[in-house]
């Protein structure tokens, strides 16, 4: 039975989803303060506050580098790097990587010119669909979600069907273009280096078209007049198998590191790297999709962030843990799946809370 409350945090979330204007619309409407579909429960804020966190807990995440990754004993000693931040924080960040900086600095800036047009101009993209491959929304799960986060998103399907390019807004259509190519590269030999940290063939995620399914999402997080009530993406996993995260200099990206919240501080010319639930489960639960969150943005200047999910293109085949990582010593943890049931099961459901992982599990 639907309760009144329920009922009308529908009726909000309509009103707000018609208006095509987005969180940054609500902003510059001059409101003070956020409206009720937008404040989140205590449970949901919980640790937000910085004085919960503890001291250097900002040094978690490590940043790796890249550098000499193609000779044979430094490449190992970066595989085992890759390898350790796989197991047991499912984040790093990476330096050296070959991407030139002003790739980053120009799709990071394209993005938040698109998000900055007038919001009639945008209206033009805003949907829930992706018919051409692009549009523009707030809130992926508005109506799913027992609150909406302070954010707006752009979303680009880059393979293994790329969107009709004149759908791909002209303010950032070269530079996320330029991006795309730089990020299939690095992509291609982090999952080499997966691989070998999983003592498999190094070639195995590319051959299972794990590099094909490719959607890039530019996140843009306005100035919130209330952060201690909402935030900008509640806690979840990636669905994917690897996730590039390109963010500036503001900051507010969290990961869940044992019993707490450890930020992802912002690293001049850095690539995010996490990864994916169909990764943890293709390695048999020796790499960790681990939750995270974006706090909402108490800073007057807006945050950008950019990310490109890496998900296996071909959809009718079957996924589960690598053959190699399966022995009697230990037996699979996960069953096979489809990615268009994996997918399915994945738009069911609000982002709050973990992935996919344990509905695979035997």
């Amino acid at each position: 039975m639907t309760t009144f409350n329920e009922f009308d945090q529908f009726n909000e979330a309509k009103k707000f989803d018609d208006s095509k204007t987005g969180v940054k619309g609500l902003l510059d409407s001059g409101l003070t303060t956020i409206p009720r579909i937008f404040i989140h429960p205590p449970e949901t804020l919980s640790g937000i506050n910085p004085v919960n966190r503890k001291p250097g807990s900002d040094h978690v995440i490590p940043t790796i580098d890249l550098s000499g990754v193609h000779s044979g004993d430094r490449r190992s000693t970066i595989v085992e790097e890759i390898s350790r931040a796989s197991r047991e924080l499912g984040f790093f960040q990476i330096v050296n990587h070959g991407v030139p900086v002003e790739v980053l600095d120009k799709v990071i800036n394209g993005v938040k010119a698109f998000h900055e047009l007038p919001t009639e101009v945008k209206k033009r993209w805003y949907r829930r669909d992706m018919v051409n491959g692009v549009n523009f929304f707030s809130n992926v799960d508005l109506f799913k979600s027992k609150a909406a986060s302070w954010r707006d998103t752009l979303q680009i399907r880059l393979g293994s069907n790329l969107a009709e390019i004149p759908e791909i807004p002209e303010v950032c259509r070269e530079e996320v273009m330029d991006w795309s190519e730089e990020a299939v590269q690095v992509a291609e030999l982090l999952m080499e280096l997966l691989c070998e940290g999983l003592a498999v063939k190094s070639s195995t995620l590319k051959e299972m078209s794990c590099l094909e399914g490719r959607v890039m999402v530019g996140h843009y997080y306005p100035h919130c007049p209330q952060p201690d009530l909402t935030v900008g993406i509640t806690s979840h996993t990636d669905p994917g198998v690897l996730t590039l995260l390109l963010q500036d200099s503001i900051g507010g990206l969290q990961v869940r590191h044992g019993d707490e919240w450890v930020d992802v501080t912002p690293v001049p010319g850095a690539i995010v790297v996490n990864i994916g639930d169909i990764l943890q489960i293709m390695s048999n639960d020796e790499y960790k999709s681990v939750d995270h969150r974006v706090l909402a943005n108490p800073s007057h200047d807006p945050r950008v962030s950019i990310a490109i999910f890496f998900n296996p293109g071909k959809r009718d085949c079957q996924y589960g843990p690598l053959p190699d990582l399966i022995s009697p010593e230990k037996p699979a943890i996960y069953k096979q799946f489809t990615l268009v049931d994996y997918m399915k099961k994945f738009f069911s459901k609000e982002l709050d809370g973990k992935g996919l992982t344990g509905y695979f599990k035997l």
